[in-house]
């Protein structure tokens, strides 16, 4: 892209992802809210609940982008270790804040339980608080890393209530045309190369109803150079013979309200 696209790494933590028990959806939420606002997912991992997964990508990850975000492992049990593996890649303590277990301690319950749940208000020195709007313990930030409840309603309260400091907006283009890749591949090669610097191409085949077809979706931040792009793509659909179909012109996602 020719304007600088902030970026973001996602680190989705928790070996039940892994292991097929449990379906992650958050990424598609965090890529959407993070795109309104100007950043843009480069890249998302899954490792397991284990600090020698956990570390190295904590270290590699925000060396590469301008945030981090991560999902599980913040909760009571043994294997909720993610604030411990942040604290080890930043190389400082981990502490007990005290916002976080008064907010804890505010909810009456026995002795045992309450010692189980007080592992959440354990946090790397120096972390800020990211709030969570369900009443729960509330996430944490040290640096470009921010740290979030797996349970998919928890993390989208806590995502809301940050202002992530984005680059200009995505603008998407897409039309669908009834034939395979391989029909238009030569082509979206060429448009990509000519407008390498501005716009991203990508192609999705799919079949329907017996029917093979291919779903072409441009995005950029530069809204004539994705209107040439998608001009020239029409023109080479023509000289092919194709017909282009539901053609649509998406604005930038408004921002989530919290």
């Amino acid at each position: 892209m020719s304007q600088y696209q902030v970026s973001a790494g996602v680190l989705i933590i928790g070996s039940e992802i892994l292991s097929g028990r449990t379906q992650d959806t958050n990424l598609r939420f965090i890529a959407r809210h993070l795109e309104s606002q100007g950043v843009s997912v480069r890249e998302a991992r899954v490792v397991s609940d284990r600090r020698f997964y956990i570390v190295p990508a904590l270290d590699e990850l925000r060396q590469l982008y301008d945030y981090v975000l991560t999902t599980g492992g913040i909760g009571p049990t043994h294997d909720d270790i993610t604030a411990e593996c942040v604290a080890e890649s930043f190389q400082v303590s981990l502490d007990s804040h005290p916002e976080i277990e008064a907010r804890i301690r505010s909810r009456k319950t026995s002795p045992e339980v309450l010692k189980n749940r007080l592992r959440m208000a354990m946090v790397p020195s120096g972390a800020k608080l990211i709030e969570n709007l369900t009443g729960g313990p509330q996430g944490f930030s040290l640096d470009n890393v921010y740290c979030m409840a797996g349970i998919p309603s928890v993390l989208e309260s806590m995502l809301q209530t940050i202002q992530f400091k984005g680059g200009p907006l995505t603008h998407t283009f897409s039309l669908t045309v009834h034939v395979g890749e391989t029909h238009v591949s030569s082509q979206l090669a060429a448009i990509q190369e000519q407008f390498d610097e501005h716009v991203e191409i990508g192609s999705y085949p799919f079949l329907r109803d017996g029917t093979y077809g291919t779903t072409v979706v441009l995005r950029g931040t530069d809204k004539q150079k994705l209107q040439q792009a998608l001009n020239r793509l029409q023109v080479e659909l023509e000289q092919l013979g194709v017909e282009a179909l539901d053609i649509q012109r998406s604005a930038p996602s408004a921002p989530f309200a919290p």
